[in-house]
């Protein structure tokens, strides 16, 4: 979520875009950047040890490795002998690593009896000056702000760059079916195609900033960002209102594409890139020419099948906000759920993790960001995700770069995701306990999600309840889920999951297994993915 409130942060923007888009970058530049910093890599992690960490005392790294017995010299000597990788599993297993609530500033930090309090902010990188945040967790919880400059979108100009020709998209025109403020995924979608001269054609959004709920201070900032952007002579797009049930709209725009210039790119969420194909199979277009490219949430065998139906082209991508894109869509996909890992930008390690309250095993991805502009400092910062790394040849222009890890598979272990929207584990677990239990009768053991995908592709949250709990209208359980929601991007998550009716009730006992209150829809990919359920009596 984009946040202005800040004194000059907005006039800060302003005056760093015309330098922003006066840089040109080339593909051979864009390779020889990415290529340097695959060189560069642990170099790159032991200036952010010495800088951002040793040289800041405030970090919440310091007192983690000093509890490890872990100085500079330690780390260049592992480094040098072992690997970046290896030395990162090394400081994973000191101590040195942080879970996906301790990283939020959500859970207090453990390690070696002592405590640590940390705030999200702790996180924050000192040595710049941010032009706007963007507020990251999810839809729900504790938001957590997270600042962005220039030189940060600057930096994934060259990945972008690449990956758009990877997939011969560098030249075609790019629509985005994508909220508007205070929702951040616009913002890079709109200004790193600039440093390179290509901006999107259209914006369509699937609602208004008054159906978001949105403050006028919002409405002003989506305004005032195109208006700066076109006085500056890059034709930007203004919003036009799109919701999820007329997706046809974004068809047929895409259509008109493809006559007009041959081929198109529409980026969109998993699940919004699947309405377009469905709508365009309803009206009889062929999607023949069109690449949708997007993530937000798993690409499922069933969704990218239904986006594909249609003839158009499907492109995974992998990103965090704390962190920009991590992963893009392999030319030579061995799936629809094949991913790039960006080497240059982060280090990744999996780590045994077991769920709290459970015997569900997973090999969590723990994060590390390489470059100096990364908004976040993260060292071992697990991201709730999980799936399946691996080192293959597949022949396409990103390997050629650099890019030889893959990622696939990638599901998260304690969230449920719909649309795009995220219910955070902590807050879904509230609404269960809490929420429903005080409102409609019952005990906690009454309620439980349930992730699920319907015959079309779509993923569906069903809350199952009990029978024993009556309840006049099923309706009325929905709203107080929608009302419960709190954090800065509820009012988006309550127009999305309204629009899609991706909430459902269902009337049957909870299904209670080692996963606890909630069945994420990754129990149909156990064997794919590395996730281990212990059974009584140590079976497997």
């Amino acid at each position: 979520m984009m946040r202005i409130d800040r004194s000059g942060a907005f006039a800060r923007f302003a005056r760093a875009l015309p330098s922003f888009f006066r840089a040109t970058m080339t593909l051979e530049k864009a390779r020889a950047i990415v290529q340097q910093r695959l060189a560069e890599r642990e170099a790159n992690f032991l200036q952010l040890i010495e800088h951002r960490i040793l040289g800041n005392p405030r970090s919440p790294y310091l007192p983690l490795l000093k509890l490890a017995g872990c100085e500079l010299g330690d780390l260049r000597n592992m480094v040098q002998q072992r690997g970046l990788e290896a030395t990162l599993l090394a400081l994973r297993e000191a101590g040195v690593y942080l879970t996906f609530q301790e990283f939020k500033g959500r859970k207090p930090v453990v390690r070696g009896g002592q405590v640590l309090h940390l705030k999200a902010r702790d996180f924050d990188n000192p040595y710049f000056r941010a032009f706007f945040e963007a507020a990251s967790g999810g839809s729900t919880g504790v938001g957590t702000k997270v600042p962005i400059s220039r030189s940060h979108l600057k930096d994934y100009a060259p990945v972008e760059m690449l990956q758009r020709d990877a997939h011969g998209l560098l030249d075609v025109p790019t629509a985005l079916w994508r909220p508007i403020l205070p929702a951040a995924a616009p913002i890079s979608i709109l200004l790193c195609p600039a440093y390179f001269g290509r901006v999107p054609v259209k914006w369509f959004s699937p609602g208004t900033s008054r159906d978001l709920g949105s403050s006028i201070k919002y409405r002003l900032a989506t305004f005032s960002l195109i208006l700066v952007v076109r006085l500056l002579g890059v034709p930007a797009p203004w919003p036009q209102w799109v919701p999820l049930d007329q997706a046809i709209t974004v068809a047929r725009w895409a259509v008109q594409a493809v006559r007009d210039h041959g081929a198109c790119c529409v980026r969109a969420s998993v699940s919004m890139a699947l309405r377009v194909s469905i709508a365009a199979n309803e009206h009889g277009l062929d999607l023949s020419g069109v690449t949708l490219m997007g993530g937000g949430e798993p690409p499922t065998e069933a969704k990218v099948r239904g986006i594909e139906r249609s003839g158009a082209r499907w492109v995974p991508t992998y990103a965090m906000t704390e962190i920009g894109r991590v992963g893009i869509g392999c030319a030579q996909p061995a799936d629809g759920a094949d991913l790039h890992l960006l080497k240059d930008v982060v280090g990744l390690i999996q780590y045994p993790r077991q769920r709290r309250g459970s015997d569900v095993s997973v090999n969590a991805f723990c994060f590390t960001t390489l470059l100096p502009t990364a908004p976040r400092v993260m060292l071992n910062v697990e991201s709730d995700d999980f799936g399946v790394i691996e080192r293959r040849r597949c022949g396409c222009a990103l390997e050629a770069v650099g890019f030889t890890e893959h990622l696939r598979h990638i599901r998260s272990f304690s969230k449920l995701t719909a649309e795009g929207m995220t219910l955070a584990g902590s807050e879904m677990v509230r609404i269960l306990e809490e929420v429903l239990p005080a409102r409609f009768g019952g005990t906690l053991l009454d309620y439980q999600w349930v992730e699920e995908q319907d015959d079309q592709g779509f993923t569906r949250l069903n809350l199952l309840v009990s029978p024993r709990v009556l309840i006049d209208d099923e309706e009325a359980v929905l709203e107080a889920v929608l009302e419960a929601l709190s954090g800065p991007g509820a009012n988006l998550t309550q127009t999305i999951w309204e629009q899609a009716r991706t909430l459902q009730v269902k009337r049957a006992e909870p299904i209670w297994t080692a996963r606890g209150k909630f069945l994420p829809l990754v129990r149909h990919h156990v064997s794919s993915i590395g996730i281990t359920e212990r059974k009584k009596g140590g079976q497997k």
